[in-house]
This record gives structure tokens, C-alpha cells and sequence, in this order.
């Protein structure tokens, strides 16, 4: 007798400190092009090379006020003195079509989602903090990216600390090391997660 599986897709939640390598992570993933990254929503200025819709979608804070009071957003959170959200609709619905989702979300909006009343987003959650090596490394790459002014550093670094602490919430940790290291160990998660019994379906 054959059996055919299906799998529930897996909501992955990936935070971590700014600086820690979590954009150059998700940079390498994204060819890989077995999940959907989630593009979040931010009234922050774009940065240079950023493009709208496929880094974030740009809204202004009067159009994110908005979809915050009409509860578009599965997560929100206010970074750095910007907005940031995730739109409900477009998770949900890759989840229920069993396709794996990323979002690179802060503590804050992690926090938010392990409590999501939703027992849909509840059973596919599989969250992951990206621990920088050490604090003096996390400056060293804030200082080498070369995006933010000597203040704004000093700003990341004292939220860094507090960001820090959140790591043990989270299902693993991962310490970040080189670029290739970090996809390997990132990988090798998203394998484990995919092969969890209980996200299998017989059909």
C-alpha cells in the first residue's frame, strides 16, 4: 500500500542584533528558493540599493498607522524610532499551502508571534536567534558595513545588549561565524525542522 505525505508549511523566525550577520545570511538563502522570504513592511528611509516590495515594502507612517488600526499586521514592533510590521494575509496563506515562510524580524516582534492567538502560526513556528560572536566583533561589523554614524552605532550597540538577552526564548541559537558557516548551520536547522513528525500529514 503506497502512502503519500504532505507537510504544513513552517513559519521560520530568524532575529538577531543588528550587525550580527543576519542580512548577510539571508542574502546567501534566498537563492535556495524553497520558502518564501516574508518582506515586512517599515517607515524607515530606504537605504542605498534598497529596492521597494523585494527588501521591504516602504509605506509612509500615515498608510502604516492605517493597516495597524485595520489589524493587517501579524507583527509589528517600533526599531531604531521606525515602524515595522508583518502583513497576516501573506504568511497565512503560504502556510496553509504548505510553503515554508522566513521572516527576519527583532525580539520584540518574535515575542509577538509565539503568543499569536492563531494555532495555525502557533504549530509551524520555528524560531531562531543569531548570536554574534562576542560584542567587540558585533562593533568591529558595525563599524566595517559602514551604514550608520558613530552615534547610531553606539545606539545599536546599547540595544544590542538588551536584545542579547532574549536568545534563550528562542528554539536555537545560532552563533554566527563565517558567511559559510552560518548558512550551514542555518541549513542544517531547516532540514531538522522539515522532518519533524508531527508536521507531516498522511494523506
Amino acid at each position: 500500500m503506497s502512502m503519500e505525505f504532505r507537510r504544513r508549511g513552517i513559519l521560520f523566525v530568524v532575529s538577531a542584533p543588528s550587525g550580527a550577520g543576519k542580512s548577510t545570511l539571508l542574502n546567501a538563502l534566498r537563492p535556495g528558493e524553497d520558502f518564501v522570504y516574508s518582506v515586512s513592511c517599515t517607515t524607515r528611509t530606504p537605504r542605498p540599493g534598497e529596492i521597494d516590495g523585494e527588501d521591504y515594502h516602504f509605506l509612509t507612517p500615515e498608510d502604516f498607522a492605517r493597516r495597524l488600526a485595520e489589524e493587517e499586521f501579524l507583527e509589528s514592533a517600533v526599531v531604531h524610532g521606525n515602524r515595522y510590521g508583518t502583513r497576516r494575509a501573506a504568511v497565512v496563506d503560504q502556510l496553509a499551502a504548505g510553503v515554508d515562510v522566513l521572516i527576519d524580524i527583532d525580539v520584540q516582534g518574535a515575542r509577538m508571534i509565539r503568543t499569536d492567538a492563531s494555532a495555525q502560526i502557533q504549530e509551524s513556528i520555528a524560531d531562531i536567534f543569531i548570536m554574534p560572536p562576542s560584542l567587540d566583533e558585533l562593533r568591529h561589523r558595525l563599524v566595517r558595513r559602514g551604514t550608520e554614524t558613530p552615534e547610531q552605532i553606539e545606539v545599536r550597540m546599547t540595544n544590542a545588549a538588551t536584545e542579547l538577552e532574549a536568545w534563550r526564548d528562542y528554539r536555537y541559537t545560532l552563533i554566527s561565524g563565517s558567511m559559510e558557516e552560518d548558512l550551514q548551520k542555518f541549513r542544517a536547522i531547516m532540514r531538522a525542522e522539515r522532518y519533524l513528525s508531527r508536521r507531516m500529514i498522511l494523506a
